[in-house]
């Protein structure tokens, strides 16, 4: 079993966005005992908190089931029990290892690393363009799946 962490600032937007885009993609190719996939934070800010309305009316708008969940954050623990751990930008990358260490570096990579434009995943707290983030997220997950 692959065990897959989506990681963001405050774990209310894109991981969550990542985390469910991913588990349904997972479910519709028929591959759900292949994976483990959660979302975590590497702040404390929204620890606690659900998905953020206009995130969760994105997913919904494109047929994505989106729970009711609690913001978490990313532990050291997390390093050792997911084999991938996947942020959404550069300052996520920064945090991650900072919070994870220097272990396998291999377990942390960007989502967009695995598309042909990688790159962030731009924030849509701030943007306020959650479709743009869909987009990204879709094409992240839809690749990695491909690679997995």
């Amino acid at each position: 079993m692959t065990k897959i962490l989506f990681v963001c600032h405050g774990n209310i937007c894109r991981s969550p966005m990542a985390e469910y885009v991913m588990k349904h993609l997972v479910r519709e190719s028929g591959r759900e005992a292949e994976f483990e996939i959660a979302s975590a934070a590497t702040s404390t800010e929204e620890i606690g908190n659900d998905v953020y309305p206009p995130a969760r009316r994105e997913l919904l708008s494109h047929g994505v089931e989106c729970p009711k969940r609690k913001a978490r954050r990313l532990t050291r623990r997390d390093f050792d029990e997911y084999d991938m751990i996947i942020g959404m930008d550069e300052e996520n990358l920064y945090n991650m290892r900072r919070i994870c260490g220097d272990g396998d570096a291999a377990k942390i990579s960007l989502l967009l690393d695995f598309t042909d434009r990688p790159g962030n995943v731009a924030d849509p707290w701030y943007t306020r363009n959650f479709a743009e983030t869909w987009r990204d997220v879709c094409e992240g997950c839809r690749c990695l799946l491909k690679r997995l």
